[in-house]
């Protein structure tokens, strides 16, 4: 049976592969070995969607969490990961895919989170909207495929299968087509009051191939924070597409790889 070491050895040997097209390196830092991971998903999706990731860095002896994020506002969201936060015993990652970058940004100055991880991910700084930052990089595909029921959100099923989830088996994407948890209108209001990334070490998978979020714009992000940052040739689900390089950076955030 492969040891725990073993396992994170040969993950971190498995990245080094087409999966990654560059990476670059912020300035030198003394990361904390966290043995804690919080996990929050985005829009379009919910907990479920970090599996892949999760069965990995269980197997390197992390204890992980999903939360599941409620969509509803920004204050709620945020709430649901305090909790989670809170209940943490010492250095934890925390980590955002998409839209929840954006709580990732806001409620990681939690004392408990030792680094921040951004997966194709929101990143904006304390006060600035999101949307006004992204008008600035041309209209991602997915963008016109947001349906409204009311005041429910959701992607349709060819945006969902074309331009979310795009390098998945159709099979696979239709499943996760069929669990997509609507979010509320409501919910794309809220604005950052502070950014954890200003003051935590800051990790950055972009997504090459994305179609949810400009891969220009995640780079800008991350440039802007000082992050160290791979590229990940995936859609914007590179966490199911590519769970080893996503797995691998975590590790790193955690002072294991």
């Amino acid at each position: 049976m492969m040891s725990r070491r073993d396992f994170s050895m040969a993950v971190v040997a498995n990245v080094a592969t087409s999966a990654i097209s560059t990476c670059t390196m912020a300035g030198p830092n003394a990361l904390a070995r966290a043995r804690n991971v919080v996990l929050v998903h985005g829009l379009f999706a919910d907990g479920s969607s970090w599996t892949e990731v999760i069965v990995r860095l269980q197997a390197a002896g992390l204890n992980v969490i999903s939360v599941q994020n409620p969509l509803t506002t920004f204050p709620e969201a945020v709430a649901s990961a305090k909790r989670v936060l809170d209940r943490q015993n010492g250095p934890t990652v925390f980590a955002g895919h998409s839209f929840s970058g954006m709580i990732v940004t806001e409620a990681g100055v939690h004392p408990n989170v030792s680094t921040v991880v951004y997966v194709a991910a929101r990143a904006p700084d304390a006060g600035e909207d999101y949307a006004t930052l992204a008008k600035r990089f041309p209209t991602p595909p997915a963008s016109s495929g947001i349906i409204f029921d009311g005041d429910e959100g959701s992607l349709s099923e060819e945006a969902f299968l074309r331009d979310f989830a795009g390098d998945l088996p159709e099979t696979r994407a239709r499943v996760l087509y069929a669990v997509q948890e609507p979010f509320r209108k409501e919910l794309l209001a809220g604005k950052i009051t502070q950014a954890a990334w200003r003051a935590k070490p800051s990790f950055y998978a972009v997504s090459t191939d994305d179609r949810t979020i400009n891969p220009d714009l995640e780079r800008f992000m991350a440039k802007r924070m000082g992050a160290r940052t791979i590229e990940v040739k995936a859609s914007h689900v590179s966490l199911i597409s590519q769970p080893d390089a996503i797995a691998t950076l975590i590790l790193e955030a955690a002072g294991q790889a």
